[in-house]
């Protein structure tokens, strides 16, 4: 394995790992902006329709860049029924199976299909059809493609880092 690789693989997970912080502090907000609008509901009967879209975008931001970061971190779903009695090799060509036939043609499917959507968005100045709603649909959208193209790379470091352990392994 190369050391360009392995630096190409560091600097993804770097990027996951900013992905996963900016998820994080999407969790702040998204409970200060919980309690804040809960409040203002039930103390003072004033809701705001924009503040509750608000409250979805950010658990949007929060799942959608936590992706990239739970697969960096192994705290994906997987079925471990059989994975965990095989051999550490083992273990690693599936990891590399997975990762080059399943996770990233799926993640730049959907990327390519989340181009389109974001695009189409941005042109038609999509807002919320709700009275007093959120404007500006496709940077929430914009996300989507952000989050797949994340977790294709991701998926492409943790294709290098297995294919390093193997050559460890030797």
């Amino acid at each position: 394995m190369s050391r360009s690789a392995l630096k190409l693989s560091y600097m993804i997970d770097s990027l996951s790992k900013w992905a996963g912080a900016a998820g994080a502090a999407a969790s702040v907000l998204l409970a200060l902006l919980i309690v804040y609008d809960a409040s203002m509901r039930y103390l003072f009967h004033e809701g705001s329709v924009a503040l509750q879209e608000l409250e979805w975008h950010l658990f949007d931001i929060l799942f959608l860049l936590g992706i990239s970061y739970a697969l960096k971190h192994d705290k994906h779903v997987r079925v471990d029924l059989l994975y965990d009695r095989f051999s550490p090799r083992v273990k690693e060509y599936i990891n590399i199976f997975s990762m080059i036939f399943f996770v990233i043609p799926l993640a730049a499917l959907i990327a390519w299909f989340g181009f389109d959507f974001t695009i189409q968005s941005y042109l038609q100045h999509e807002a919320s059809p709700d009275p007093g709603g959120l404007c500006c649909r496709y940077i929430i959208k914009s996300f989507i493609l952000l989050a797949f193209v994340l977790l294709a790379l991701q998926a492409v470091s943790e294709v290098i880092k297995s294919l390093y352990r193997i050559g460890e392994m030797r």
